[in-house]
Protein backbone atom coordinates (compact mmCIF):
# COMPACT_ATOMS: atom_id res chain seq x y z
CA UNK A 1 0.00 0.00 0.00
CA UNK A 2 1.39 3.36 -0.96
CA UNK A 3 1.32 6.49 1.17
CA UNK A 4 -1.47 7.91 -0.97
CA UNK A 5 -3.57 4.77 -0.46
CA UNK A 6 -3.06 4.98 3.29
CA UNK A 7 -4.09 8.65 3.24
CA UNK A 8 -7.28 7.79 1.35
CA UNK A 9 -8.10 5.06 3.84
CA UNK A 10 -7.80 7.50 6.74
CA UNK A 11 -9.81 10.19 4.93
CA UNK A 12 -12.56 7.71 4.11
CA UNK A 13 -12.58 6.41 7.67
CA UNK A 14 -13.45 9.86 9.03
CA UNK A 15 -15.55 11.14 6.11
CA UNK A 16 -18.76 9.44 7.22
CA UNK A 17 -18.92 10.88 10.75
CA UNK A 18 -17.86 14.34 9.56
CA UNK A 19 -20.52 14.60 6.86
CA UNK A 20 -23.18 12.89 8.93
CA UNK A 21 -22.49 15.43 11.68
CA UNK A 22 -22.98 18.23 9.18
CA UNK A 23 -26.36 16.83 8.15
CA UNK A 24 -27.31 16.26 11.79
CA UNK A 25 -26.44 19.83 12.77
CA UNK A 26 -28.28 21.22 9.74
CA UNK A 27 -31.40 19.31 10.72
CA UNK A 28 -31.20 20.22 14.40
CA UNK A 29 -30.26 23.88 14.09
CA UNK A 30 -31.92 24.64 10.79
CA UNK A 31 -35.27 22.94 11.11
CA UNK A 32 -36.15 21.41 14.40
CA UNK A 33 -34.74 23.43 17.31
CA UNK A 34 -33.85 26.77 15.79
CA UNK A 35 -34.75 28.97 18.80
CA UNK A 36 -33.10 27.02 21.64
CA UNK A 37 -29.80 26.80 19.73
CA UNK A 38 -29.82 30.40 18.53
CA UNK A 39 -26.79 31.39 20.63
CA UNK A 40 -24.52 28.60 19.37
CA UNK A 41 -22.78 28.86 16.01
CA UNK A 42 -23.13 26.23 13.31
CA UNK A 43 -19.38 25.77 13.20
CA UNK A 44 -19.14 25.05 16.93
CA UNK A 45 -21.99 22.53 16.84
CA UNK A 46 -20.53 20.83 13.79
CA UNK A 47 -17.04 20.74 15.29
CA UNK A 48 -18.22 19.19 18.54
CA UNK A 49 -20.43 16.67 16.77
CA UNK A 50 -17.78 15.72 14.19
CA UNK A 51 -15.07 15.40 16.83
CA UNK A 52 -17.11 13.02 18.97
CA UNK A 53 -18.21 11.10 15.87
CA UNK A 54 -14.56 10.58 14.90
CA UNK A 55 -13.77 9.49 18.45
CA UNK A 56 -16.62 6.99 18.13
CA UNK A 57 -15.12 5.62 14.91
CA UNK A 58 -11.74 5.15 16.58
CA UNK A 59 -13.26 3.52 19.66
CA UNK A 60 -15.31 1.17 17.47
CA UNK A 61 -12.22 0.34 15.43
CA UNK A 62 -10.21 -0.51 18.53
CA UNK A 63 -12.95 -2.36 20.41
CA UNK A 64 -14.54 -4.23 17.51
CA UNK A 65 -11.34 -4.72 15.53
CA UNK A 66 -12.81 -3.69 12.18
CA UNK A 67 -14.57 -0.82 10.52
CA UNK A 68 -18.02 -1.21 8.99
CA UNK A 69 -19.86 -3.02 11.75
CA UNK A 70 -23.35 -1.88 12.66
CA UNK A 71 -22.44 -1.55 16.33
CA UNK A 72 -19.63 0.80 15.40
CA UNK A 73 -21.95 2.96 13.31
CA UNK A 74 -24.42 3.12 16.18
CA UNK A 75 -21.64 4.16 18.55
CA UNK A 76 -20.36 7.04 16.45
CA UNK A 77 -23.87 8.24 15.63
CA UNK A 78 -24.74 8.24 19.35
CA UNK A 79 -21.54 10.11 20.18
CA UNK A 80 -22.13 12.61 17.36
CA UNK A 81 -25.61 13.31 18.74
CA UNK A 82 -24.38 13.74 22.30
CA UNK A 83 -23.26 17.41 22.14
CA UNK A 84 -26.47 18.43 20.41
CA UNK A 85 -28.60 16.73 23.05
CA UNK A 86 -26.49 18.21 25.82
CA UNK A 87 -26.93 21.75 24.45
CA UNK A 88 -30.66 21.25 23.99
CA UNK A 89 -31.00 19.99 27.57
CA UNK A 90 -29.22 23.09 28.84
CA UNK A 91 -31.39 25.46 26.77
Amino acid sequence: MSLLDALWHVVNLFAAPVWTSLILVALVKGWVWRQPLRGVTWRRLWGESALLGCVGVLVALVVLGADGKLTGYALWLALASLPLGWRLARA
